[in-house]
């Protein structure tokens, strides 16, 4: 039988209100040559009624659906990759949803066998009207450390997996896994770009973002934040410890490391006075300085505040 031209998973947790909508939306797909793989990390709501009653009704649809013991987003995305046969991995969030051609934009370079394609998204509210639009940059095929300097300095790295294509062989054959419970795309998505021997940055603008009331309390919450910025730090250890295998200029190991640090820095400014001490410690123990250029005075001022004092090294920036 032959393989899909693309797989995507779609992790579950708790979203009973917006799955069908999410997998209506990839029905819908004027390019048909795809699996969903559905992966429930647990949910306790009525998410596998409406799925498996879903996948009956559809038997059209490829569904792969698979249930495990709760363990966080990057869990559930390694998982489903384990059961990808598609040329490519999309990765979508059950609350969110695509344009009836978003895969049809994106097949030409799917024909290309780019490792990784970028695209963007919409944010957009309950009643599916654009809030945002939100803009990148648009560059054709180019080497993934090419890439990589393009958005470090636009500081597009947070963006989500879910508007990235990966070419499954590639993001398999380098053994690519999502870390940790927060900034799992963060940790990972800066390393794939800049492994990829091609890259490319479309304007297709075919994923939509749900933004809800929920969503902003999510980022408003103080423990929640105090873990994410915990994660930062592991997310950051995991990258020293495999920068060097990768097969890139040095030049650019050092701008991926300039990137992380200032990321990790950054994330001192959403904790308190006393969380901050514990923080600014950890960077500290691990001598983030060093990563800081200093080709010039300015520079050079900078490196020697970090390593004496964060608070004033942000100040600086």
């Amino acid at each position: 039988m032959k393989s899909p031209k693309l797989s995507i998973i779609i992790p579950v947790y708790n979203v009973e209100n917006y799955i069908k909508h999410c997998l209506d939306s990839i029905k819908s797909q004027t390019m048909n040559d795809f699996e969903i793989i559905i992966v429930n990390d647990g949910a306790t709501d009525n998410s596998e009624t409406i799925i498996k009653e879903y996948q009956k009704n559809n038997p059209e649809l490829i569904i792969k659906y698979f249930k495990k013991e709760n363990g966080g987003l990057a869990s559930a995305r390694n998982y489903g990759v384990k059961y990808a046969d598609g040329d490519y991995i999309s990765f979508i969030d059950p609350d969110d949803y695509l344009d009836n051609n978003t895969y049809e934009d994106l097949k030409i370079y799917m024909d290309e066998k780019i490792d990784v394609i970028k695209f963007k998204l919409k944010l957009v509210n309950t009643k599916n009207e654009i809030m945002e639009l939100v803009s990148g940059p648009v560059f054709s095929k180019c080497s993934g450390e090419e890439a990589y300097k393009i958005l470090c300095v636009l500081d597009k790295f947070m963006d989500p997996a879910c508007i990235y294509l990966y070419r499954r062989k590639y993001f398999v054959e380098n053994n690519f896994q999502y870390k940790l419970r927060y900034h799992e795309d963060f940790g990972l998505t800066s390393l794939v770009i800049v492994n990829a021997k091609t890259f490319v940055s479309t304007n297709c603008y075919g994923y939509n973002y749900l933004q809800t009331d929920n969503s902003l309390t999510r980022d408003n919450d103080y423990n929640k934040n105090k873990l994410r910025a915990k994660d930062m730090i592991e997310h950051y250890d995991y990258m020293i410890e495999n920068i060097e295998k990768y097969n890139i200029e040095k030049e650019t190991k050092e701008f991926v490391k300039r990137y992380y640090t200032n990321s990790v820095i950054l994330k001192t400014q959403t904790l308190n006075e006393q969380d901050q001490k514990e923080y600014i410690k950890e960077i500290k123990q691990r001598k983030m300085y060093k990563n800081i250029k200093a080709n010039n005075i300015k520079q050079l001022i900078k490196r020697i505040l970090l390593a004496i004092d964060v608070k004033l090294y942000l100040k600086m920036r």
